[in-house]
């Protein structure tokens, strides 16, 4: 595998490190990924506060099965190369093995720039091609929630 890079992008929040019920919803060309939020680790999410991130102008995603244990025994393509499990990374670099599983799901957009996004939950982990990524701005998100009040 070339050079990658993993850049950390969850700085101050988590999903939950249990059951973070990782959920994908699609609107458009964008992709929604909902999450339960770590309370433990960050005190100023509650039990069952959700997070939102919305992949704008996605071209594929997957929500794979492999987990924490196989991520631990090398059976992850990443497994050597990410800093930690369970966090939220921009992975840029050339990468020959990307199109290697075989769950990847077309949305359709159509960025020439697209940037991939690699999400590791407890037991599955999301991916995705998309040309940028943000908190999704409505009322259930406890993390838009966290910014406003500081």
């Amino acid at each position: 595998m070339g050079q990658l890079s993993f850049r950390k992008l969850n700085e101050g929040w988590n999903a939950e490190p249990n059951a973070p019920w990782p959920h994908v919803a699609i609107s458009g060309h964008d992709v929604l990924l909902s999450f339960l939020l770590n309370p433990f680790q960050f005190t100023s999410f509650a039990e069952e506060d959700q997070g939102i991130l919305r992949f704008s102008n996605c071209v594929r995603y997957r929500l794979g099965a492999t987990n924490d244990e196989g991520w631990s025994r090398g059976q992850c393509r990443y497994s050597k190369l990410a800093p930690r499990w369970g966090e939220f990374y921009e992975i840029a670099g050339c990468d020959p093995h990307m199109m290697d599983p075989i769950d990847w799901e077309l949305v359709g957009g159509t960025s020439t720039s697209s940037r991939h996004f690699l999400f590791y939950f407890r037991d599955e982990t999301f991916e995705c091609m998309a040309a940028d990524w943000t908190f999704e701005p409505v009322l259930e998100n406890a993390l838009i929630r966290k910014l406003r009040v500081g």
